[in-house]
């Protein structure tokens, strides 16, 4: 049995990477190991920085979020898992929230590896992965956003549950450019909790994976990716205009799942047109794909 605190302040930090989806299929279980999602997305070399403290002076768990206190239900989720110890968990975010980036899994698996390597809890990746995923399936924060995250490049999800049991392949790819253009916010937990929505998600996501596997190119990602979100119902006008306007320029671009923004993988790089179509509707973001996973900073 654990004290009811650290003598010593004890620190450490981890960065763990965004993870656009680009379609997906969910599949419910109570099993929060075997709930998540099949599908394929691509990881980005932005992401969360995650400092966790400890020592006498906590008396109790803190969340924050870019310099603010937030409920932060995942995190909290993450570190009641692993430790009694109250213990500070910072949070510094370079992608956006709520937006279709993966930042909640992200924020878990930040935690994890940083309070893991604070406490010396001696925990394997393994482990403080599949950590990760359960605290994302059992606060609605997300599905699969963790066993890509903790991949990198593009990953295909072909089995859903946690990082440890799930059958994975990927797409190769060089860390080429991927340009984005945030519109708002979109809560992933109302998308989830709408059974109809569900429905067409998982049609069209079956589908998805069966045009994708024919031809496994980030090309072909892309256009799985733009057609699964036509079909789904899940893109807003706002979306759609963003795509055509890109498609008019010759450029595939689809939206995040699930969030209010459109990304786009092109061949080369972020073209100065596709940024200028991008900044008409809001905010462009410009990433690279990361090959790589996280790491202790």
């Amino acid at each position: 049995m654990q004290s009811e605190s650290v003598d010593d302040t004890q620190t450490a930090r981890a960065f763990a990477p965004a993870h656009i989806t680009g379609f997906f299929q969910i599949h419910d279980q109570n099993d929060p190991m075997k709930k998540g999602s099949t599908g394929c997305g691509v990881v980005l070399d932005g992401g969360v920085y995650t400092t966790v403290t400890a020592g006498k002076e906590i008396d109790n768990t803190k969340i924050f979020l870019n310099g603010e206190k937030v409920a932060g239900h995942t995190s909290k989720t993450v570190v009641e898992s692993m430790t009694e110890y109250p213990v500070k968990v910072e949070s510094i975010s370079d992608i956006p929230i709520e937006c279709g980036f993966g930042a909640s899994g992200a924020g878990a698996l930040g935690t994890a590896y940083a309070l893991n390597h604070a406490l010396s809890l001696e925990y394997t990746s393994t482990r403080l992965n599949d950590i990760a995923h359960v605290a994302e399936v059992r606060n609605g924060s997300g599905l699969g956003d963790v066993a890509g995250q903790v991949h990198g490049g593009i990953l295909v999800r072909m089995t859903p549950g946690a990082p440890s049991i799930i059958q994975t392949d990927q797409i190769p790819t060089r860390e080429r450019e991927v340009c984005c253009v945030v519109l708002g916010k979109l809560s992933t937990s109302s998308v989830l909790g709408d059974k109809y929505m569900v429905k067409n998600i998982n049609a069209a996501g079956k589908e998805a994976m069966k045009k994708l596997m024919q031809k496994p190119t980030a090309s072909n990602f892309m256009l799985c990716s733009r057609e699964f979100t036509m079909n789904t119902g899940l893109a807003e006008d706002k979306i759609i205009d963003v795509i055509e306007a890109a498609e008019n320029a010759g450029v595939i671009a689809s939206q995040a799942m699930l969030g209010n923004a459109v990304f786009s993988v092109p061949s080369v790089t972020c073209a100065p047109e596709l940024v200028s179509i991008f900044s008409e509707f809001g905010e462009v973001l410009r990433f690279r794909i990361r090959t790589g996973s996280i790491r202790i900073v």
